[in-house]
């Protein structure tokens, strides 16, 4: 058993200080979701649901004028895009638009 272990730790010692610093971030990134968590919960639901839904809106309006959206997200994207610029029309106005 002794020599299996050797083995994991001297593998361990090789491994490069930026996986150590990725492994460290991620472990972070882990408590720091733990603590929000924990404070959400806490928090009045109305004030929540304000964050919620001023977050949704400016994810949404950025999936749309961007068009980078999820792919599973693309029918809706699809059906909501005609009623909002986009980054394509845009460009488009500005390239065959009237001279000033």
């Amino acid at each position: 058993m002794f020599p299996l272990a050797a083995t994991a730790l001297d593998t361990l010692k090789k491994l490069p200080p930026s996986t150590w610093l990725k492994i460290a971030a991620i472990l972070a990134g882990f408590v720091l979701t733990i603590v929000i968590l924990r404070k959400i919960a806490h928090m009045n639901k109305i004030v929540l649901a304000v964050i919620v839904f001023a977050t949704v809106v400016i994810v949404g309006f950025s999936w749309v004028y961007e068009r980078n959206e999820p792919k599973f997200l693309t029918p809706i994207v699809e059906n909501i895009a005609p009623f909002f610029p986009s980054k394509g029309s845009y460009g488009n106005q500005q390239q065959g638009g009237r001279k000033m």
